[in-house]
């Protein structure tokens, strides 16, 4: 049975969390399926995929704990999150390695990953809240992956 978006009328599609054309938070349809996360934490599954980014701390949680863990898409941002922390690990120690070679130019390079690095954790943020699957380049392939294989 095909869905609709209550603010805008647009279709949804299945399985989305939120309406492709006007981003409003749709519910869950009537027609059952698993009792979302909402009804026995009080975090709604985009909730919880958004606030998995807050630190590595919460993804790994996320992982763990029930329902959470039943859930690919808070399992994908979960996953997401974790890799993404690593890259920034890697990326902030090789720029602060490498900056003293490119002279002067290298005052530049740290803030300039740092600032990229937060502007990535802010697009993350909101798309996980929306219920998009944002995926990063590579990371989110793998986060794919393992989200899929849990």
């Amino acid at each position: 049975m095909p869905r609709f978006c209550a603010s805008c009328g647009s279709p949804v599609a299945e399985g989305a969390l939120a309406c492709a054309s006007c981003g409003a938070i749709v519910g869950q349809s009537a027609a059952g399926g698993a009792a979302p996360a909402a009804a026995t934490t009080g975090l709604t599954e985009n909730l919880a995929g958004a606030f998995a980014y807050v630190t590595f701390l919460p993804a790994v949680a996320f992982l763990l704990l029930p329902p959470f863990n039943n859930s690919q898409f808070v399992r994908f941002h979960a996953y997401q999150c974790i890799f993404f922390s690593v890259a920034c690990l890697v990326a902030s120690f090789a720029s602060t390695l490498f900056s003293p070679v490119f002279g002067w130019a290298g005052v530049f390079i740290l803030p300039l990953v740092c600032l990229t690095e937060f502007g990535l954790w802010i697009v993350l943020i909101f798309k996980a809240y929306q219920g998009r699957t944002f995926k990063l380049p590579v990371i989110g392939n793998w986060a794919e992956r393992q989200a899929s294989t849990a």
